[in-house]
């Protein structure tokens, strides 16, 4: 068994890039992260959400308005967590030590979580079919940071092996908002299918911590066992009810994001980057000198993100404005 990976880059730390870059702009751009860069306008908060406990009739509100959003069915077992990591945490403590398969390369948490608690892993090819001797198997979809959606059929006959011999198919949705189309959400509740669905990507809301887990009634039960009373804020139960009814505003958001997502491509091909997939969330790319590229845009006060596993891969989330469009491309030319 590998040695089990106790610390990881992520996007979005601004505070190291400022401690490595002292003469960079104070005016830093991160597009680092897959987040929206237009946030959700929050609405206005009681009072009482903030002095009193969460009650429950609001986290079924907001529980009711996940189900209608990622169109799962009434039966379907549905917890609400603060932010789909804690999530990722937690599953692995509710299984005893097993072989675990990670369709790789994504996101790297998911295989540092299950083996700091002891399971055996392995990170696979994202279509290889699960070994006989596998019990979990985990998928991002769309994966990050390249996009791949694997098939919906080849997914669900995993489920139905994995649920064969007491498995469980861990299908990580974070991004699925852009592409709703592919989720598997309408599938929840099928034997050996657990579905993850991050809040605050899409949302533009990271914060605020929020996430989701479908799957069966009784894989329900064993993660709200395991979260305890009042997981979810007050506050963050009105939010997310607000934001997951607010149809209007996810569909002009996909459009939206879609839009910049193409202008952030056009700056990207003109600089001479290679690319290699992504959603509409954020794109990754390709060049020799992927990590000259990334030093020299912090340089300029902007923070992409780089992969130490992959030293050709740059991913950029999306420039907020014009303004910052425009900047990323000059920085480019410079470059």
């Amino acid at each position: 068994m590998t040695k089990a990976r106790t610390e990881l880059i992520h996007g979005g730390d601004l505070d190291s890039a400022r401690l490595r870059h002292p003469g960079a702009q104070d005016h830093w751009i991160d597009l680092s992260t897959g987040i929206n860069p237009w946030p959700y306008p929050l609405p206005d908060i009681p009072a009482e959400d903030w002095h009193r406990l969460p009650g429950r009739q609001a986290l079924e509100a907001l529980k009711e308005e996940a189900r209608h959003f990622y169109g799962a069915g009434q039966q379907t077992g549905l917890v609400a967590a603060p932010g789909t990591q804690l999530l990722i945490q937690l599953l692995p403590r509710l299984f005893a030590p097993t072989r675990v398969e990670v369709a790789g390369f994504t996101y790297g948490e998911h295989e540092r979580c299950w083996q700091l608690t002891g399971h055996e892993v392995a990170i696979t090819e994202p279509d290889r079919d699960p070994d006989p001797t596998t019990r979990i198997r985990v998928v991002t979809r769309p994966n990050n940071p390249d996009g791949l959606i694997l098939p919906r059929d080849r997914l669900m006959s995993w489920a139905n092996s994995l649920a064969a011999r007491d498995g469980l198919l861990v299908v990580d949705e974070a991004f699925a908002e852009v592409a709703p189309d592919c989720s598997l959400a309408p599938e929840a509740g099928h034997p050996g299918l657990c579905i993850l669905r991050s809040f605050g990507k899409f949302f533009g809301l990271a914060g605020m911590r929020l996430g989701f887990a479908l799957g069966s009634p009784e894989l329900q039960r064993r993660i709200e066992t395991a979260l305890g009373p009042w997981a979810v804020p007050g506050p963050t139960l009105t939010i997310g009810t607000a934001a997951l009814s607010d149809q209007d505003w996810s569909m002009r958001t996909r459009q939206a994001l879609a839009t910049q997502a193409s202008q952030l491509d056009a700056v990207l091909h003109q600089a001479g980057l290679e690319y290699l997939g992504g959603t509409d969330l954020f794109r990754l790319y390709a060049h020799a000198k992927a990590g000259e590229i990334s030093e020299k845009l912090a340089e300029r006060g902007l923070l992409v993100r780089s992969f130490p596993e992959e030293p050709r891969w740059l991913r950029f989330g999306l420039p907020p404005d014009a303004e910052a469009m425009d900047r990323l491309k000059q920085a480019l030319a410079h470059v």
